[in-house]
């Protein structure tokens, strides 16, 4: 099966990264559960200690994965608390965030030299 590798990014507001830290030290029970249900594998989320984070996610569709969470109520009460976290974010984070282009990815050039 094939996963589609997505990076991101966001910025926390500097007066907020260790709250930011302690929220997800423990998040929800049920948000990792719609996070489990909804397709999210291997995700992580790596905080700067300027407030820049870095988010990675696996999944079969992004767009199949967002809409899923999207559908949850549990998602609408995290992303209702987490905004406020955020710098310049007039949306909800996970439709804030920028996505980054994946560059380099060491499985498929060396899958390409044994072709």
């Amino acid at each position: 099966m094939a996963f589609e590798r997505v990076c991101f990014q966001l910025q926390v507001k500097p007066e907020r990264i260790d709250e930011y830290r302690e929220r997800h030290a423990a998040v929800w029970p049920d948000m990792l559960e719609a996070l489990r249900r909804s397709g999210w594998r291997n995700y992580s989320l790596f905080l700067r200690d300027d407030g820049l984070l870095i988010g990675y996610v696996e999944t079969t569709s992004f767009a199949d994965a967002q809409a899923a969470m999207a559908a949850t109520e549990v998602n609408a009460r995290w992303q209702a608390e987490m905004g406020e976290f955020f710098v310049d974010l007039e949306v909800s984070p996970d439709e804030g965030f920028v996505r980054l282009t994946e560059v380099f990815h060491l499985e498929d050039q060396l899958a390409a030299l044994d072709e």
